[in-house]
């Protein structure tokens, strides 16, 4: 029985036990959830909240773009106003210039009504006027109307001519002086515009020594260096007392500038012999020749001439070693240029062919001494041969008035040509007749048969030929000396006497190898 009792007891004890179990972890999970979803709660209350804020922050932006936007569109409708205004102004001055246009129209319109009618009035007048003088004329002349008529228009004819005349020479008078005074404001300005120096060509150059000692290695033993040197180069060379300096006589600029340049090889290099004279000669004329051609090229580059032949540039670095006057002839060629291109931008013509044109303007001067006929048809001849534009060739045809301009382009280069030429101070006559005279001393040498070269040296009062040793002997010298002299005599003036040396020398080389 007990036994029950006891079963019966823990079978209570266990389902109260199990209950209590039941409940107290039925408590605990209840406020674990209650926790979570108080903090659940709590997580969505912020971002709730952070949502709004972002969102009041995102209209606030898309508020100040919108406030932006509009404020731009205000300012550029303002802007449109403004022009609009602006234009309606502009509208409103025209259409009150054109009204009063208008009436200006109708009031000159009505006063042409006005004088139409009176000429009318006044024709008629004259009409019966003429009608009334015919009759009489016709009873007091005792001619016809038709004759009457022919004299009278006659005597109109010849009112008119004379009144045509009167208003012809007014109006060319009138051109005349605003032509004569336009065209001294454009040569002043010209002149103003390009001031360069002017240089004075000489017939002597200097070549400085490194020391005295120089001079007689120069002359060598009995005067075989120098004579060497002078028969290589067709130059004279002066040693005198000057210190530290050497002469060079001639009046040939390219002569010159070739002993020059030898010259001063031989005393850097400091062997002077023969055949070292010789190779610096040689030397000296290669050198030259590159020398002439950047001459050439620089002056077109200075003035903006662009395309010319290569031969047109090698014949304008020549120049530079021809005088006209005394006046160096590339230096007077680029002036030319540099005033027919300004004097051509002022009256509007093309300023680069005027400077093309100045520039090779005395082109014919390089080989008028190798060629036949002046410089002025050499010149022209070369253009046509390098393919140069007609006005070119006939600005250079017509810059010594030799013709009549036909084109402005023609008549600026004459005028810029004289004004280069007249510069006080820029030409000397005697100079170029002292060339002039140098060059027809050689000519005469030349003219001889057997003659390989001649120079004029010492102002011309000596005459040095070099003759081809298998033509002329040694006796034949002397009579060629005396031939030369006595043609000299007969054709050439000057002043005192003329040496005639002839040089008839055999130069053997060889090598040992």
């Amino acid at each position: 029985m007990w036994i029950y009792i006891v079963g019966f007891l823990g079978i209570v004890f266990g389902y109260l036990a199990h209950e209590i179990v039941s409940r107290i972890y039925t408590g605990a999970a209840k406020k674990q959830v209650q926790a979570i979803l108080d903090e659940a709660y709590e997580n969505a209350e912020i971002i709730k909240k952070e949502m709004i804020i972002q969102s009041k922050e995102e209209t606030l932006q898309r508020q100040i773009e919108l406030d932006q936007e509009v404020r731009e569109r205000r300012a550029e409708i303002n802007r449109l106003e403004q022009r609009i205004i602006a234009k309606e102004e502009s509208l409103d001055s025209k259409l009150k210039a054109l009204d009063k246009r208008h009436e200006g129209l109708i009031e000159r319109e009505k006063k042409v009504e006005k004088r139409a009618r009176s000429l009318k009035e006044k024709e008629a007048e004259i009409a019966l006027l003429e009608e009334q003088r015919k009759k009489e004329l016709s009873n007091i002349a005792q001619i016809s109307i038709a004759e009457a008529k022919e004299m009278l228009f006659e005597q109109i004819r010849q009112e008119a001519r004379y009144e045509a005349t009167l208003i012809a020479n007014e109006i060319e008078m009138e051109a005349k002086e605003v032509a004569e005074r336009k065209a001294r404001e454009i040569i002043t300005y010209a002149m103003t515009r390009y001031s360069a120096d002017h240089v004075m060509e000489t017939a002597v150059s200097v070549v400085s020594l490194p020391s005295d000692n120089m001079k007689g290695r120069i002359i060598g033993r009995d005067g075989r260096n120098i004579r060497s040197f002078e028969a290589a180069t067709g130059v004279e060379l002066i040693v005198d007392d000057t210190p530290g300096a050497i002469l060079i006589s001639g009046f040939n600029p390219i002569r010159r500038e070739v002993a020059r340049l030898a010259l001063e090889s031989l005393i850097a290099d400091g062997r002077i012999n023969t055949a070292k004279i010789e190779q610096a000669v040689m030397k000296a004329r290669a050198n030259l020749e590159a020398i002439i051609k950047e001459e050439g090229e620089q002056a077109g580059l200075e003035l903006g001439v662009y395309g010319l032949h290569p031969n047109e540039i090698v014949l304008l670095g020549k120049l530079k070693y021809r005088s006209s006057f005394g006046q160096n002839c590339l230096q007077h060629s680029k002036e030319v240029a540099f005033l027919s291109g300004i004097m051509a931008a002022e009256i509007g013509e093309d300023e680069k062919m005027a400077r093309r044109a100045g520039l090779i303007h005395d082109i014919g001067k390089a080989i008028d001494s190798e060629l036949e006929g002046s410089h002025i048809e050499i010149g022209v001849k070369l253009a046509r041969k390098y393919n140069e534009h007609p006005e070119v060739i006939h600005a250079i045809e017509t810059h010594h008035s030799l013709g009549e301009p036909k084109t402005s382009l023609a008549a600026i280069v004459q005028t810029a040509d004289r004004l280069s030429s007249a510069r006080p101070g820029v030409r000397q006559d005697s100079l170029e007749s002292y060339v002039k005279r140098m060059e027809k001393l050689e000519e005469l040498a030349d003219s001889f048969d057997g003659v390989e070269k001649s120079y004029a040296l010492q102002a011309g009062r000596e005459v040095r030929v070099i003759v081809k040793p298998d033509r002329i002997d040694d006796v034949g010298t002397y009579r060629l000396a005396k031939e030369i002299a006595k043609k000299a005599k007969d054709e050439l003036q000057f002043p005192g006497q003329i040496q005639v040396t002839v040089v008839r020398e055999t130069i053997a080389v060889e090598y040992a190898k």
